[in-house]
């Protein structure tokens, strides 16, 4: 299992979100950048970087964080947040993105990610299914959007694309632990799948839990700011 940490946006600074709850914020750091080559140095291969603003915003804001990132790590970058048109994902791209996690938009406009997913390839694509009791949120989580989180990934999965990030809305931010039964069905249901869990993920047992549930990836970073998780402990577990 691959772990990757992640960076959550907001003006320009490192914070976390409480069951993404934009009033119940924390920041952890001033420059995300500094944080990002820390994940590095522990011999972190890959990171998520979220672009909270670029969320509400309904367009991607802090590309200028992330071509920091970019351009002073080699990590492996896979960002989210705000994506919604042609010039966005040029954005993102051209910021030092290798991968892109499409979340509303993957929801309110499938046409045009499946368009994408053939113009760059499916590879590059992450598919953001963000669910809260089982049922696909949608603009930074605030608003329902009635389609069923099986029902979602099956449509994509049934087109080719394998690289889904599924949130437990309601798990994340609150370090209560990784839905890990949520999961299982998941794999069991599209066993090809390339599933990335997040939320919840609130110490190192967690991570050993869902990588005997056979996660592909798992996502973690409120565990990492509060101190819950060594960040060395799970480079010498997990990575080679």
């Amino acid at each position: 299992m691959l772990p990757i940490p992640a960076i959550d946006i907001i003006d320009g600074q490192c914070v976390r979100l409480t069951q993404g709850d934009y009033n119940q914020r924390t920041v952890y750091a001033a420059d995300p950048a500094e944080i990002a080559r820390r994940f590095e140095d522990e011999g972190f291969p890959r990171l998520h970087l979220v672009d909270l603003d670029g969320a509400r915003a309904g367009h991607v804001v802090n590309h200028a964080v992330l071509e920091k990132i970019a351009s002073t790590t080699q990590l492996i970058i896979d960002f989210g947040g705000g994506v919604k048109s042609d010039e966005d994902l040029h954005i993102v791209f051209d910021s030092g993105a290798q991968m892109v996690t499409l979340g509303s938009i993957a929801v309110k406009a499938p046409e045009r990610v499946i368009a994408w997913g053939e113009q760059y390839g499916k590879e590059h694509i992450i598919i953001g299914a963000d669910a809260l009791h089982g049922t696909i949120r949608v603009s930074g989580w605030e608003q329902e959007s009635g389609i069923a989180l099986k029902d979602f990934v099956a449509s994509y999965y049934n087109l080719g694309f394998r690289h889904v990030l599924c949130t437990d809305i309601g798990r994340d931010g609150m370090l209560s632990g990784p839905a890990i039964e949520l999961y299982r069905t998941l794999l069991a249901d599209f066993p090809e799948l390339q599933l990335i869990a997040s939320g919840g993920v609130k110490d190192f047992d967690d991570l050993c839990q869902l990588h005997e549930a056979g996660l592909p990836a798992a996502v973690f970073g409120k565990a990492i700011y509060e101190g819950r998780i060594n960040l060395s402990d799970v480079a010498r577990r997990f990575l080679p």
